[in-house]
Protein backbone atom coordinates (compact mmCIF):
# COMPACT_ATOMS: atom_id res chain seq x y z
CA UNK A 1 0.00 0.00 0.00
CA UNK A 2 1.58 3.27 -1.14
CA UNK A 3 -0.27 5.53 1.30
CA UNK A 4 -1.87 5.39 4.70
CA UNK A 5 -5.21 7.08 4.00
CA UNK A 6 -6.35 7.20 7.64
CA UNK A 7 -5.21 10.85 7.92
CA UNK A 8 -7.59 11.68 5.05
CA UNK A 9 -10.64 9.75 6.23
CA UNK A 10 -10.09 9.95 9.99
CA UNK A 11 -7.91 12.98 10.70
CA UNK A 12 -7.47 14.08 14.28
CA UNK A 13 -6.93 17.68 13.16
CA UNK A 14 -7.73 19.60 9.97
CA UNK A 15 -6.54 22.90 8.54
CA UNK A 16 -8.82 24.50 5.95
CA UNK A 17 -6.54 26.58 3.74
CA UNK A 18 -8.69 29.18 2.08
CA UNK A 19 -11.31 29.30 4.84
CA UNK A 20 -13.44 32.40 4.38
CA UNK A 21 -15.96 34.52 6.23
CA UNK A 22 -17.95 34.82 2.99
CA UNK A 23 -20.67 32.13 2.97
CA UNK A 24 -20.51 31.97 -0.83
CA UNK A 25 -16.85 30.92 -0.86
CA UNK A 26 -15.79 27.29 -1.13
CA UNK A 27 -13.51 27.59 1.91
CA UNK A 28 -16.39 28.80 4.08
CA UNK A 29 -18.66 25.94 3.01
CA UNK A 30 -15.98 23.33 3.80
CA UNK A 31 -15.33 24.75 7.24
CA UNK A 32 -19.06 25.05 7.90
CA UNK A 33 -19.58 21.41 6.90
CA UNK A 34 -17.02 20.26 9.45
CA UNK A 35 -18.68 22.33 12.14
CA UNK A 36 -22.22 21.24 11.18
CA UNK A 37 -21.25 17.56 10.97
CA UNK A 38 -20.04 17.60 14.55
CA UNK A 39 -16.42 16.86 13.73
CA UNK A 40 -14.69 16.27 17.07
CA UNK A 41 -11.09 16.92 16.03
CA UNK A 42 -9.29 20.24 15.99
CA UNK A 43 -10.13 22.73 13.21
CA UNK A 44 -7.76 25.45 12.01
CA UNK A 45 -9.07 28.01 9.50
CA UNK A 46 -6.24 29.47 7.36
CA UNK A 47 -6.92 32.97 6.03
CA UNK A 48 -4.53 35.85 5.38
CA UNK A 49 -6.86 38.53 6.75
CA UNK A 50 -9.36 37.07 9.23
CA UNK A 51 -8.75 36.76 12.97
CA UNK A 52 -11.54 34.22 13.43
CA UNK A 53 -14.06 32.35 11.28
CA UNK A 54 -17.17 30.62 12.60
CA UNK A 55 -15.87 31.21 16.10
CA UNK A 56 -12.55 29.50 15.42
CA UNK A 57 -9.20 31.24 15.66
CA UNK A 58 -7.77 31.81 12.17
CA UNK A 59 -4.12 31.62 11.10
CA UNK A 60 -2.25 33.12 8.16
CA UNK A 61 -0.39 29.86 7.50
CA UNK A 62 -0.23 26.31 8.81
CA UNK A 63 3.29 27.21 9.94
CA UNK A 64 1.78 29.57 12.55
CA UNK A 65 -0.44 26.98 14.24
CA UNK A 66 2.27 25.50 16.43
CA UNK A 67 0.46 22.20 16.89
CA UNK A 68 0.33 18.99 14.88
CA UNK A 69 -1.98 19.18 11.87
CA UNK A 70 -2.82 15.81 10.36
CA UNK A 71 -4.72 16.87 7.24
CA UNK A 72 -5.15 20.03 5.17
CA UNK A 73 -7.98 20.90 2.81
CA UNK A 74 -6.70 23.31 0.17
CA UNK A 75 -9.28 25.59 -1.45
CA UNK A 76 -7.33 28.50 -2.93
CA UNK A 77 -6.47 29.58 -6.51
CA UNK A 78 -4.40 27.04 -8.43
CA UNK A 79 -1.26 29.17 -8.69
CA UNK A 80 -1.10 29.50 -4.89
CA UNK A 81 -1.37 25.76 -4.20
CA UNK A 82 2.36 24.86 -4.52
CA UNK A 83 3.34 27.37 -1.83
CA UNK A 84 0.54 26.26 0.50
CA UNK A 85 1.42 22.61 -0.01
CA UNK A 86 5.10 23.34 0.67
CA UNK A 87 4.14 25.01 3.95
CA UNK A 88 2.08 21.93 4.81
CA UNK A 89 5.17 19.81 4.21
CA UNK A 90 7.32 21.99 6.44
CA UNK A 91 4.64 21.86 9.15
CA UNK A 92 4.56 18.06 9.07
CA UNK A 93 1.05 17.73 7.63
CA UNK A 94 0.50 14.09 6.67
CA UNK A 95 -2.26 14.44 4.07
CA UNK A 96 -3.88 17.04 1.84
CA UNK A 97 -7.09 17.25 -0.16
CA UNK A 98 -6.71 19.74 -3.02
CA UNK A 99 -10.23 20.68 -4.16
CA UNK A 100 -8.88 23.47 -6.38
CA UNK A 101 -9.27 23.06 -10.17
CA UNK A 102 -7.16 24.59 -12.93
CA UNK A 103 -4.53 21.92 -13.39
CA UNK A 104 -4.03 19.19 -15.98
CA UNK A 105 -7.73 19.03 -16.78
CA UNK A 106 -7.39 22.46 -18.43
CA UNK A 107 -3.99 21.77 -19.95
CA UNK A 108 -1.88 23.06 -17.04
CA UNK A 109 0.15 19.88 -16.62
CA UNK A 110 3.26 21.72 -15.41
CA UNK A 111 1.44 23.13 -12.37
CA UNK A 112 0.05 19.71 -11.53
CA UNK A 113 3.52 18.16 -11.83
CA UNK A 114 4.80 20.82 -9.45
CA UNK A 115 2.39 19.98 -6.65
CA UNK A 116 3.04 16.26 -7.10
CA UNK A 117 6.76 16.99 -6.73
CA UNK A 118 6.07 18.85 -3.47
CA UNK A 119 3.86 16.04 -2.17
CA UNK A 120 6.54 13.47 -2.89
CA UNK A 121 9.28 15.58 -1.31
CA UNK A 122 7.42 15.95 1.97
CA UNK A 123 5.65 12.55 1.90
CA UNK A 124 2.19 14.12 1.84
CA UNK A 125 -0.67 11.84 0.82
CA UNK A 126 -2.32 14.21 -1.65
CA UNK A 127 -5.82 13.69 -3.04
CA UNK A 128 -6.87 15.65 -6.11
CA UNK A 129 -6.59 18.25 -7.45
CA UNK A 130 -9.92 19.15 -9.02
CA UNK A 131 -12.01 17.05 -6.64
CA UNK A 132 -14.68 17.19 -3.95
CA UNK A 133 -12.53 15.18 -1.58
CA UNK A 134 -13.91 12.92 1.13
CA UNK A 135 -16.72 12.32 3.55
CA UNK A 136 -16.64 9.76 6.35
CA UNK A 137 -19.95 9.31 8.16
CA UNK A 138 -18.30 8.01 11.33
CA UNK A 139 -15.35 10.34 11.76
CA UNK A 140 -17.52 13.27 10.53
CA UNK A 141 -14.87 14.53 8.16
CA UNK A 142 -16.50 16.35 5.24
CA UNK A 143 -14.42 18.24 2.67
CA UNK A 144 -17.29 18.54 0.19
CA UNK A 145 -17.73 22.17 -0.79
CA UNK A 146 -21.46 21.61 -1.25
CA UNK A 147 -23.75 22.85 1.53
CA UNK A 148 -26.00 20.38 3.29
CA UNK A 149 -29.14 22.29 2.27
CA UNK A 150 -28.32 21.39 -1.35
CA UNK A 151 -27.07 17.84 -0.85
CA UNK A 152 -28.30 15.66 1.98
CA UNK A 153 -25.73 13.54 3.80
CA UNK A 154 -26.56 9.82 4.04
CA UNK A 155 -26.84 7.94 7.31
CA UNK A 156 -23.92 5.81 8.46
CA UNK A 157 -23.70 2.40 6.84
CA UNK A 158 -21.29 -0.01 5.14
CA UNK A 159 -21.31 1.04 1.48
CA UNK A 160 -18.39 3.19 0.29
CA UNK A 161 -18.66 5.23 -2.90
CA UNK A 162 -15.66 6.22 -5.03
CA UNK A 163 -16.12 8.72 -7.87
CA UNK A 164 -13.57 10.27 -10.17
CA UNK A 165 -16.13 12.95 -11.03
CA UNK A 166 -17.28 15.39 -8.39
CA UNK A 167 -20.50 16.14 -10.27
CA UNK A 168 -21.46 12.49 -10.65
CA UNK A 169 -20.40 11.81 -7.09
CA UNK A 170 -22.40 14.63 -5.55
CA UNK A 171 -25.53 13.77 -7.55
CA UNK A 172 -25.45 10.10 -6.62
CA UNK A 173 -24.58 10.96 -3.02
CA UNK A 174 -27.80 12.97 -2.88
CA UNK A 175 -29.72 10.03 -4.33
CA UNK A 176 -28.14 7.61 -1.83
CA UNK A 177 -29.29 9.83 1.03
CA UNK A 178 -32.87 9.59 -0.24
CA UNK A 179 -32.76 5.83 -0.86
CA UNK A 180 -32.36 4.91 2.79
CA UNK A 181 -29.28 2.70 2.73
CA UNK A 182 -26.25 3.75 4.72
CA UNK A 183 -22.89 5.06 3.56
CA UNK A 184 -19.51 4.53 5.15
CA UNK A 185 -17.22 6.70 3.03
CA UNK A 186 -17.39 8.89 -0.05
CA UNK A 187 -14.33 9.95 -2.02
CA UNK A 188 -14.03 12.09 -5.14
CA UNK A 189 -10.45 12.00 -6.37
CA UNK A 190 -10.52 14.19 -9.48
CA UNK A 191 -7.32 14.27 -11.52
CA UNK A 192 -5.68 11.46 -9.52
CA UNK A 193 -2.36 13.27 -9.71
CA UNK A 194 -0.86 11.35 -6.78
CA UNK A 195 -3.44 9.26 -4.90
CA UNK A 196 -5.41 7.35 -7.51
CA UNK A 197 -8.22 4.81 -7.74
CA UNK A 198 -5.87 1.90 -7.02
CA UNK A 199 -4.76 3.47 -3.72
CA UNK A 200 -8.34 4.22 -2.70
CA UNK A 201 -9.70 0.79 -3.59
CA UNK A 202 -6.83 -0.95 -1.82
CA UNK A 203 -7.58 1.07 1.32
CA UNK A 204 -11.30 0.25 1.15
CA UNK A 205 -10.54 -3.43 0.56
CA UNK A 206 -9.05 -3.55 4.07
CA UNK A 207 -11.50 -1.09 5.66
CA UNK A 208 -13.63 -2.79 8.32
CA UNK A 209 -16.30 -0.10 7.93
CA UNK A 210 -16.80 -0.95 4.24
CA UNK A 211 -18.65 -4.08 3.10
CA UNK A 212 -19.61 -2.94 -0.41
CA UNK A 213 -17.64 -0.68 -2.78
CA UNK A 214 -19.34 1.38 -5.51
CA UNK A 215 -17.11 3.00 -8.14
CA UNK A 216 -17.55 5.53 -10.94
CA UNK A 217 -14.40 5.86 -13.05
CA UNK A 218 -13.42 7.60 -16.26
CA UNK A 219 -9.90 6.23 -16.62
CA UNK A 220 -7.25 4.24 -14.77
CA UNK A 221 -3.78 5.67 -14.28
CA UNK A 222 -1.90 2.47 -13.33
CA UNK A 223 -3.34 -0.38 -15.37
CA UNK A 224 -1.01 -3.17 -14.24
CA UNK A 225 -1.47 -2.34 -10.55
CA UNK A 226 -5.24 -2.11 -11.05
CA UNK A 227 -5.36 -5.60 -12.55
CA UNK A 228 -3.32 -7.00 -9.64
CA UNK A 229 -5.70 -5.37 -7.17
CA UNK A 230 -8.74 -6.61 -9.11
CA UNK A 231 -7.51 -10.18 -8.61
CA UNK A 232 -7.71 -9.69 -4.85
CA UNK A 233 -10.46 -7.24 -4.01
CA UNK A 234 -13.54 -9.19 -5.10
CA UNK A 235 -12.35 -12.14 -3.05
CA UNK A 236 -12.97 -9.94 -0.02
CA UNK A 237 -16.00 -7.79 -0.86
CA UNK A 238 -18.24 -6.90 -3.82
CA UNK A 239 -17.29 -4.03 -6.15
CA UNK A 240 -19.94 -2.37 -8.31
CA UNK A 241 -18.43 -0.32 -11.14
CA UNK A 242 -19.72 2.15 -13.73
CA UNK A 243 -17.07 2.96 -16.33
CA UNK A 244 -17.59 6.10 -18.43
CA UNK A 245 -15.85 6.74 -21.73
CA UNK A 246 -17.28 3.79 -23.65
CA UNK A 247 -17.31 5.64 -26.96
CA UNK A 248 -14.82 7.87 -28.75
CA UNK A 249 -16.85 10.92 -27.77
CA UNK A 250 -16.89 9.76 -24.14
CA UNK A 251 -13.12 9.22 -24.12
CA UNK A 252 -12.53 12.78 -25.35
CA UNK A 253 -14.98 14.17 -22.78
CA UNK A 254 -13.33 12.21 -19.96
CA UNK A 255 -9.91 13.61 -20.79
CA UNK A 256 -11.17 17.20 -20.78
CA UNK A 257 -13.04 16.57 -17.54
CA UNK A 258 -10.45 14.99 -15.25
CA UNK A 259 -7.46 14.52 -17.57
CA UNK A 260 -8.29 10.79 -17.51
CA UNK A 261 -6.88 8.33 -20.03
CA UNK A 262 -10.13 6.50 -20.59
CA UNK A 263 -8.74 3.74 -22.81
CA UNK A 264 -10.59 0.95 -24.59
CA UNK A 265 -13.86 0.08 -22.84
CA UNK A 266 -13.87 -3.54 -24.03
CA UNK A 267 -10.52 -4.10 -22.32
CA UNK A 268 -11.82 -2.61 -19.07
CA UNK A 269 -15.01 -4.65 -19.22
CA UNK A 270 -13.04 -7.86 -19.80
CA UNK A 271 -10.97 -7.20 -16.67
CA UNK A 272 -14.05 -6.32 -14.63
CA UNK A 273 -15.90 -9.48 -15.58
CA UNK A 274 -12.86 -11.75 -15.29
CA UNK A 275 -12.35 -10.72 -11.68
CA UNK A 276 -15.95 -10.62 -10.52
CA UNK A 277 -16.76 -6.90 -10.59
CA UNK A 278 -20.47 -6.13 -10.86
CA UNK A 279 -20.72 -3.96 -13.97
CA UNK A 280 -23.38 -1.23 -14.08
CA UNK A 281 -24.51 0.18 -17.41
CA UNK A 282 -25.94 3.41 -16.04
CA UNK A 283 -26.74 5.37 -12.88
CA UNK A 284 -29.90 3.33 -12.23
CA UNK A 285 -27.88 0.12 -12.17
CA UNK A 286 -25.26 1.64 -9.91
CA UNK A 287 -27.79 2.68 -7.26
CA UNK A 288 -30.04 -0.37 -7.66
CA UNK A 289 -27.19 -2.86 -7.29
CA UNK A 290 -25.79 -0.93 -4.33
CA UNK A 291 -29.15 -1.20 -2.57
CA UNK A 292 -29.28 -4.94 -3.09
CA UNK A 293 -25.75 -5.52 -1.80
CA UNK A 294 -26.32 -3.11 1.10
CA UNK A 295 -29.04 -5.42 2.40
CA UNK A 296 -26.25 -7.94 3.14
CA UNK A 297 -28.14 -11.06 2.10
CA UNK A 298 -26.30 -13.71 0.08
CA UNK A 299 -28.29 -15.95 -2.31
CA UNK A 300 -27.67 -19.69 -2.19
CA UNK A 301 -29.46 -20.43 -5.48
CA UNK A 302 -31.38 -18.92 -8.39
CA UNK A 303 -35.03 -19.75 -7.60
CA UNK A 304 -37.19 -16.65 -7.08
CA UNK A 305 -40.56 -16.50 -5.35
CA UNK A 306 -42.88 -13.65 -6.34
CA UNK A 307 -45.56 -12.42 -3.95
CA UNK A 308 -47.90 -9.69 -5.15
CA UNK A 309 -51.14 -7.92 -4.34
CA UNK A 310 -51.54 -6.96 -8.01
CA UNK A 311 -51.83 -9.80 -10.50
CA UNK A 312 -50.66 -7.88 -13.57
CA UNK A 313 -47.46 -6.63 -11.93
CA UNK A 314 -46.80 -10.17 -10.73
CA UNK A 315 -47.07 -11.44 -14.31
CA UNK A 316 -44.59 -8.80 -15.48
CA UNK A 317 -42.22 -9.81 -12.70
CA UNK A 318 -42.51 -13.46 -13.70
CA UNK A 319 -41.68 -12.54 -17.31
CA UNK A 320 -38.63 -10.58 -16.14
CA UNK A 321 -37.39 -13.45 -13.98
CA UNK A 322 -37.99 -16.03 -16.70
CA UNK A 323 -36.13 -13.85 -19.24
CA UNK A 324 -33.13 -13.55 -16.93
CA UNK A 325 -29.84 -15.27 -17.70
CA UNK A 326 -29.27 -16.19 -14.07
CA UNK A 327 -32.68 -16.55 -12.40
CA UNK A 328 -35.73 -18.76 -12.70
CA UNK A 329 -39.22 -18.66 -11.26
CA UNK A 330 -39.34 -20.92 -8.22
CA UNK A 331 -41.93 -23.61 -7.54
CA UNK A 332 -43.38 -24.34 -4.15
CA UNK A 333 -42.88 -27.59 -2.26
CA UNK A 334 -45.98 -29.67 -1.55
CA UNK A 335 -45.58 -28.98 2.19
CA UNK A 336 -45.60 -25.21 1.61
CA UNK A 337 -48.65 -25.46 -0.64
CA UNK A 338 -50.55 -27.36 2.02
CA UNK A 339 -49.56 -24.92 4.76
CA UNK A 340 -50.53 -21.90 2.65
CA UNK A 341 -53.87 -23.44 1.71
CA UNK A 342 -54.79 -23.53 5.41
CA UNK A 343 -54.24 -19.79 5.97
CA UNK A 344 -55.02 -18.17 2.61
CA UNK A 345 -58.53 -17.39 1.40
CA UNK A 346 -59.87 -19.37 -1.55
CA UNK A 347 -59.26 -16.48 -3.97
CA UNK A 348 -55.49 -16.98 -3.61
CA UNK A 349 -53.97 -19.34 -6.17
CA UNK A 350 -51.17 -21.18 -4.36
CA UNK A 351 -48.49 -20.89 -7.02
CA UNK A 352 -45.67 -18.57 -8.15
CA UNK A 353 -46.26 -15.74 -8.75
CA UNK A 354 -48.59 -15.80 -5.77
CA UNK A 355 -51.29 -13.14 -5.97
CA UNK A 356 -52.57 -12.66 -2.43
CA UNK A 357 -55.35 -10.38 -3.66
CA UNK A 358 -56.05 -6.69 -3.81
CA UNK A 359 -57.25 -6.83 -0.21
CA UNK A 360 -54.05 -8.51 0.96
CA UNK A 361 -53.16 -7.19 4.42
CA UNK A 362 -50.20 -7.49 6.78
CA UNK A 363 -51.25 -10.95 8.01
CA UNK A 364 -51.55 -12.31 4.49
CA UNK A 365 -48.17 -10.84 3.52
CA UNK A 366 -46.63 -12.16 6.73
CA UNK A 367 -47.94 -15.69 6.22
CA UNK A 368 -46.80 -15.75 2.59
CA UNK A 369 -43.35 -14.38 3.28
CA UNK A 370 -42.77 -16.60 6.30
CA UNK A 371 -43.74 -19.81 4.56
CA UNK A 372 -42.01 -19.05 1.27
CA UNK A 373 -38.80 -17.97 2.97
CA UNK A 374 -38.71 -21.34 4.76
CA UNK A 375 -39.40 -23.33 1.59
CA UNK A 376 -36.26 -25.26 0.53
CA UNK A 377 -37.27 -24.73 -3.12
CA UNK A 378 -36.97 -20.94 -2.82
CA UNK A 379 -33.71 -18.96 -2.73
CA UNK A 380 -34.85 -15.33 -3.11
CA UNK A 381 -38.05 -13.39 -2.56
CA UNK A 382 -39.46 -10.61 -4.70
CA UNK A 383 -42.38 -9.00 -2.92
CA UNK A 384 -44.63 -6.54 -4.74
CA UNK A 385 -46.61 -4.13 -2.58
CA UNK A 386 -49.00 -1.81 -4.38
CA UNK A 387 -49.93 0.59 -1.63
CA UNK A 388 -52.94 1.88 -3.58
CA UNK A 389 -54.92 -1.24 -2.62
CA UNK A 390 -57.25 -1.38 0.45
CA UNK A 391 -55.15 -3.72 2.60
CA UNK A 392 -51.72 -2.23 1.96
CA UNK A 393 -50.65 0.19 4.68
CA UNK A 394 -47.92 0.84 7.23
CA UNK A 395 -48.56 -2.52 8.89
CA UNK A 396 -47.67 -4.24 5.62
CA UNK A 397 -44.43 -2.27 5.37
CA UNK A 398 -43.55 -3.20 8.96
CA UNK A 399 -44.35 -6.87 8.30
CA UNK A 400 -42.12 -7.00 5.20
CA UNK A 401 -39.25 -5.50 7.23
CA UNK A 402 -39.87 -8.05 10.00
CA UNK A 403 -39.85 -10.97 7.57
CA UNK A 404 -36.70 -9.66 5.87
CA UNK A 405 -34.95 -9.66 9.25
CA UNK A 406 -36.17 -13.17 10.02
CA UNK A 407 -34.71 -14.83 6.91
CA UNK A 408 -31.22 -15.33 5.53
CA UNK A 409 -32.54 -15.19 1.98
CA UNK A 410 -32.45 -11.96 -0.08
CA UNK A 411 -35.72 -10.03 -0.03
CA UNK A 412 -36.40 -7.18 -2.45
CA UNK A 413 -39.57 -5.18 -2.92
CA UNK A 414 -41.33 -3.43 -5.77
CA UNK A 415 -43.62 -0.49 -5.05
CA UNK A 416 -44.90 1.85 -7.73
CA UNK A 417 -46.71 5.08 -6.99
CA UNK A 418 -46.55 8.67 -5.74
CA UNK A 419 -46.90 10.33 -2.36
CA UNK A 420 -48.49 7.58 -0.23
CA UNK A 421 -46.32 4.93 -1.85
CA UNK A 422 -43.15 7.00 -1.41
CA UNK A 423 -43.87 7.38 2.30
CA UNK A 424 -44.05 3.62 2.71
CA UNK A 425 -41.11 3.03 0.38
CA UNK A 426 -39.07 5.11 2.83
CA UNK A 427 -40.29 2.96 5.71
CA UNK A 428 -39.23 -0.20 3.89
CA UNK A 429 -35.82 1.11 2.88
CA UNK A 430 -35.06 2.49 6.32
CA UNK A 431 -35.84 -1.01 7.55
CA UNK A 432 -33.23 -2.44 5.19
CA UNK A 433 -35.49 -3.67 2.38
CA UNK A 434 -34.33 -2.59 -1.10
CA UNK A 435 -37.30 -1.11 -2.96
CA UNK A 436 -37.51 -0.74 -6.75
CA UNK A 437 -39.91 1.13 -9.00
CA UNK A 438 -40.14 -1.66 -11.55
CA UNK A 439 -39.91 -5.46 -11.45
CA UNK A 440 -37.07 -5.32 -14.01
CA UNK A 441 -34.89 -3.22 -11.68
CA UNK A 442 -35.52 -5.69 -8.86
CA UNK A 443 -34.74 -8.69 -11.07
CA UNK A 444 -31.51 -7.16 -12.39
CA UNK A 445 -30.41 -6.45 -8.82
CA UNK A 446 -31.07 -10.05 -7.74
CA UNK A 447 -29.11 -11.16 -10.81
CA UNK A 448 -26.18 -9.02 -9.70
CA UNK A 449 -26.21 -10.60 -6.24
CA UNK A 450 -26.34 -14.11 -7.66
CA UNK A 451 -23.68 -13.47 -10.31
CA UNK A 452 -21.24 -12.31 -7.65
CA UNK A 453 -22.11 -15.27 -5.41
CA UNK A 454 -21.50 -17.65 -8.31
CA UNK A 455 -18.17 -15.96 -9.09
CA UNK A 456 -17.01 -16.56 -5.53
CA UNK A 457 -18.23 -20.16 -5.64
CA UNK A 458 -16.30 -20.84 -8.87
CA UNK A 459 -13.18 -19.41 -7.24
CA UNK A 460 -13.70 -21.55 -4.15
CA UNK A 461 -14.28 -18.53 -1.91
CA UNK A 462 -16.94 -19.99 0.35
CA UNK A 463 -16.09 -18.12 3.52
CA UNK A 464 -14.35 -14.75 4.03
CA UNK A 465 -16.77 -11.82 4.04
CA UNK A 466 -19.66 -11.46 1.56
CA UNK A 467 -22.21 -11.44 4.32
CA UNK A 468 -21.33 -14.61 6.13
Amino acid sequence: MRFNLDPIFKPKSVAVIGASRNPDKVGHVILQNYVSAGYSGKLYPINLAAESILGLKAYKSVLEIGEDVEMAVIAIPAEAVPKALTECGKAGVKAAVVVTSGFKEVGNAALQDEIVKVAKKYHIAMLGPNCLGVMDTRSRTDTLFLPTYKIARPQAGYVSFVSQSGGVGSTLLDVIASEGFGLSKFVSYGNAAYIDEVDILEYLMHDKETNVIVVYIEGITRGKEFVELARKITKVKPVIVLKAGRTEAGVIAAHSHTAALAGNYAAYEAVFKQFGFTVADDFDDLINYAKAFASEKRPKGNRVAIITNGGGVGVIAADDVASSKWLKVGSLSSATKKALAKVMPSIVNITIPMDIGGDGDSKRYGDALSMLSNDPNIDMLLVIVLFQTPGADSKVAAEVVHQKDATEKPVVAVSIGSTYTQTHKTMLEEGGVPVYESPLFAVKSLEALLEYAEYRKRRGILTSSFFE
